[in-house]
Formats: C-alpha cells, sequence, structure tokens
C-alpha cells in the first residue's frame, strides 16, 4: 500500500457451508449432526480478507442487505469506525444473536484486510503480548461410547501433547446423573493424573444438581474446570455454584455485545470468561471484552474457533487458553489453508504471513456449499 492512499471497500461476498459431522454428537441439552460455516470475503485495495462464524444461513441475508451497503465505500484500514457502522446498520433488527454473528464475521474479514494491506500479521497489528496460544482439547459428546471417548482423549493427549482436555456432561438436561459421572472417570482413566480435566454441562443442570455433581466430578475424577454447570443466563444461578465449589466455574459462550460480558463479571458469575469471536461482534469486540474482564482480575479463555483466535488471543496478558473443539478443528482444516499446528498444545500464530494466515479452499468447499 502506498503511503497517502486511503483504501476502501470495494466489495463483501459471502458464501454459506453445511459442513456434516464425522458421527452424531450432543452435549447436555443440544443434539446436531452438521455445522454451518458463513464465510465472508471482504474486498479493498487489491487484498481479500477472510473472516467466518458457525451460525445460521440466515447471517447471509444480513451481511448482503444490512452490511454490505452501509461498508461499501469506507475506509477499510478504520475497522473500528466500521465496526459502528455495522452495529447502526442493524439497529432495528436487534444486536444478539444471528446479527452479532455476521457482524462478527465481517470485522475479522476487515481485521484481516487491514493486516494484509499493511503486510503484517494480525497478531503484530494487536500487539502481541505472549508467543504461544495455549489450547486444551475440546469434545467428548454425550454420544460417545467408551471406544470413540477413549481414541479421541488418546488422540488429544498422546499424539498431539495437549494437556488439558474436556468433556461434556449433564446428558439429557441433567438427568442422566450417572452415566455423567462414569464418563468423567473414565476420561480421567484414559488421560492419567497429569492432564487437566473439565467438563461443560452447557447449562443442563439447576443450581443444587450443580453443586452436587460439581463435587462428585472433583472427588471421583479430578475435573478442574465446571462450564456452565447452570445456564449462563442464570448469573445469580453461576455466582452460587462458584461459591460452593472449589473447582473453577466459567461461562460467556453466548455473549453478543459488550454489556453481557460486563454484567457476568459485574455479578462475580465466573472465575474464568469465555468470548467467541465467531459471536461477539468479532476481534474489535473481543478485544474489548477482554479489557473489561482483565479490569476485574479475571482470565480469558477463546470460545472455539481455535485458528481465528490464535493471533488476538496472543494480544492479551489475561488469556487462559482457547478452546480447540473438535468440529470447528475438522472443519478449518477441510476448508482453509494456513491453519495452525496444535501440537503440543499450544497454537503459535505466524511471524510471516500477513493477516490471519488463512485462506479459503474454494475448490474443497464447493461440495458443502448451499
Amino acid at each position: 500500500m502506498r503511503h497517502g492512499d486511503t483504501p476502501t471497500v470495494s466489495a463483501v461476498d459471502v458464501t454459506v457451508y453445511d459442513v456434516p459431522t464425522d458421527r452424531p454428537e450432543a452435549d447436555g441439552t443440544l443434539s446436531w449432526d452438521r455445522t454451518t460455516v458463513v464465510a465472508v470475503q471482504v474486498r479493498a485495495g487489491g487484498v481479500v480478507g477472510l473472516g467466518w462464524t458457525y451460525a445460521s444461513s440466515a447471517c447471509r441475508e444480513i451481511v448482503e442487505r444490512q452490511l454490505t451497503p452501509a461498508l461499501v465505500g469506507t475506509d477499510v484500514l478504520a475497522v473500528p469506525a466500521a465496526h459502528e457502522t455495522m452495529v447502526r446498520a442493524c439497529r432495528n433488527l436487534g444486536r444478539p444473536g444471528t446479527v452479532s454473528c455476521a457482524v462478527s464475521a465481517v470485522d475479522i474479514a476487515l481485521w484481516d484486510a487491514k493486516a494484509k494491506l499493511l503486510e503484517t500479521p494480525l497478531a503484530d497489528l494487536f500487539g502481541r503480548c505472549i508467543d504461544a496460544v495455549a489450547i486444551y482439547g475440546s469434545g467428548g459428546f454425550t454420544t460417545y461410547d467408551d471406544c470413540v471417548a477413549t481414541a479421541q482423549l488418546e488422540h488429544w493427549i498422546g499424539e498431539l501433547g495437549i494437556p488439558r482436555v474436556k468433556i461434556k456432561v449433564g446428558e439429557s438436561w441433567g438427568t442422566a446423573e450417572e452415566r455423567d459421572l462414569q464418563r468423567a472417570i473414565h476420561a480421567r482413566r484414559v488421560i492419567g493424573p497429569g492432564t487437566e480435566l473439565y467438563v461443560d454441562a452447557n447449562g443442563g443442570y439447576g443450581v443444587k444438581r450443580a453443586v452436587a455433581m460439581g463435587r462428585r466430578y472433583a472427588e471421583a475424577a479430578g475435573v478442574s474446570w465446571f462450564e456452565e454447570p447452570v445456564s449462563s443466563d442464570d448469573l445469580e444461578g453461576l455466582r452460587l455454584v462458584r461459591e460452593a465449589l472449589d473447582l473453577e466455574v466459567a461461562a460467556g459462550e453466548y455473549g453478543f455485545d459488550e454489556p453481557y460480558f460486563e454484567r457476568m463479571l459485574g455479578a462475580g458469575a465466573v472465575d474464568c470468561l469465555q468470548i467467541d469471536v465467531t459471536r461477539c461482534g468479532g476481534y474489535t469486540s473481543w478485544l474489548r471484552a477482554a479489557a473489561l474482564a482483565h479490569a476485574r482480575g479475571v482470565d480469558v479463555s477463546g470460545h472455539c474457533a481455535p485458528n481465528l483466535h490464535a493471533h488476538v488471543a496472543s494480544s492479551i496478558s489475561n488469556l487462559r487458553h482457547v478452546e480447540f473443539f473438535w468440529d470447528h478443528e475438522r472443519i478449518e482444516s477441510l476448508l482453509f489453508d494456513g491453519v495452525l499446528s496444535p501440537c503440543g498444545g499450544a497454537l503459535v500464530p505466524s511471524a510471516d504471513a500477513p493477516g490471519h494466515g488463512m485462506t479459503l479452499r474454494a475448490s474443497d468447499a464447493a461440495a458443502y456449499r448451499i
């Protein structure tokens, strides 16, 4: 980019892909057999910035009808201004949910385009704080039998050397307590005593049941992290569980704007705040949410989308880790070039490739396009 040039957004393209899971999956409160990826490409100044979200195909219409008309012709380097423009353009649609996912995908693409124009990795544009981003293996779905669960756990700790893993619990809205506990005990047997074990109930328990199960998980399986023991909308319930247990309580993945995270932090609901860059409003809002947590002395964990989180996660001092989610890791390796190696239990953002370093393999993705 030549000095004095002001590159502007010339086009915003959006495509949607529907990728089947490798086998049926479920957690405590939901089941699924496919994942939808909404990919956005922002064209400006001769470069193409890439972003995506894991959300409904309804995001496509929001990008095409609300966001693109508002962005074409604007300064691609002024990403916070573009972010505010997008939020204002969607005022009558409401920010939480699908709108925020659409904004997230475009915001990520804008930051990627800016870094490419400046010929610098996103980690350097944000400013590196750490060199390697710790990850934890995440999957362990309630649909798995012991053989499938064992293979997945051994892949993470053996082949990849990831020293922390998470499984789903709270099966059937928290009514399968004994199977939940036995699955956690099985996971501990497989991973041994030196690997951290986390559980995620996806809001499947009530407060009293969550407290009782949290104690059992800690005592019987050495669990140290209890994610969404109750609904993340129940801030008082999260606080009560957190105060009753020694293990850490985490939530925040359904945060779609900064006020959500401020309310959760203000309620003392979590020991570690989860932020999802594909939901919260992209890199712009992710950094703001991380700053809110930093001000309260709370660590942050990047929720899912590991390769999109790596660069921004490396720029904060209160990072705990990033979730190396089974579905998303598989999809990112399937559809995109430039994904990072998880070997050793950490992602190391490239110091050479500009932007986040990933490109869409359109030919491979075509089979999943809808």
